[in-house]
Order: structure tokens, then C-alpha cells, then sequence
């Protein structure tokens, strides 16, 4: 999928705002042309993301500077987390050599918010993909009382 087919798959899914930061808005420079996807009403926190760039000094494993290159990020939360990876995002720092965080199309924990029980995907399909992002959603519903 495209970041563009992404975000109007995400659009769509009831409860969802989605904000793709720009310095008019007051965003950060680092996060511009960066898409949140937050759970309505209070947009506080994003169950997902997508990344386009490497933020240097803190989130650069996944080499996303290289062209054509995006990483989606989901709060998949610590149960699913461990159904899709096979251990908890508490025990991520012992599994965390074990993935090649640059490899398109596969999903691994979250480079940098893993113990948080996020996950990500490279140029993901659409197949790789949406489960992912569909089960984000209904946990982000959930804990606004609304899945």
C-alpha cells in the first residue's frame, strides 16, 4: 500500500483523526509530513503512525531516508504484541537483535517503542498491514469507550 491508499484506509474507520504535521500547525520541523492517526475525542496520544524520515539521534534503525522508503507504527498493546511476535514487549531488549528493522514488507517490534507494545511495517501490503492497523484501532476504541 501507499502512504496515501494507508491513510485514507485509516480515514475511514470510524473514531479516527488523522493529522499529517506541517509547521502551520505547530509541529515540530523533524515531523513534518508525518501522519498521526488518533481516536476521537480527545486526540491526545496516536495508536498509529507513519514515518518517512530517520529522526537522527533517536529513531534511526529502520534507514527510512532511503527514497520511497516509510515505516507505519501501531499501539498494538502488549497482548497482541506477544501474539504477533511470540514474546511480551517487556522482554523485547533480549529479542531486539533478532529483526532487521530496514526489511520492506515484514512486520517487527517497533525499533524504538517496542516495550511500549508498538510494532511496525516498511512499505507495508496491504495484507501485512491492515490486521495490524485494524486491531490498533479497536484497542484505541476500547480505551476510549468507544470498541
Amino acid at each position: 500500500m501507499t502512504e496515501e491508499e494507508i491513510i485514507r484506509f485509516m480515514s475511514a474507520l470510524p473514531g479516527v483523526f488523522t493529522q499529517t504535521a506541517q509547521t502551520a500547525d505547530g509541529s515540530p520541523e523533524i515531523a513534518c509530513g508525518d501522519t498521526f492517526f488518533f481516536h476521537e475525542p480527545d486526540r491526545k496520544m496516536p495508536f498509529a503512525t507513519i514515518v518517512t524520515k530517520d529522526y537522527p539521534g533517536w529513531d534511526t534503525a529502520s534507514y527510512l531516508d532511503r527514497p520511497g522508503v516509510f515505516r507505519v507504527n501501531a499501539a498494538v498493546g502488549r497482548e497482541r504484541f506477544a501474539q504477533l511476535l511470540g514474546y511480551p514487549p517487556a522482554a523485547h531488549a533480549e529479542h531486539a537483535g533478532e529483526y532487521d528493522y530496514t526489511a520492506l514488507d515484514r512486520l517487527v517490534p517497533h525499533p524504538v517503542y517496542a516495550a511500549q507494545g508498538w510494532v511496525s511495517i516498511l512499505n507495508p501490503s496491504g495484507d501485512t498491514v491492515r490486521p495490524v492497523l485494524v486491531a490498533a484501532h479497536e484497542r484505541a476504541g476500547q480505551r476510549h469507550g468507544s470498541g
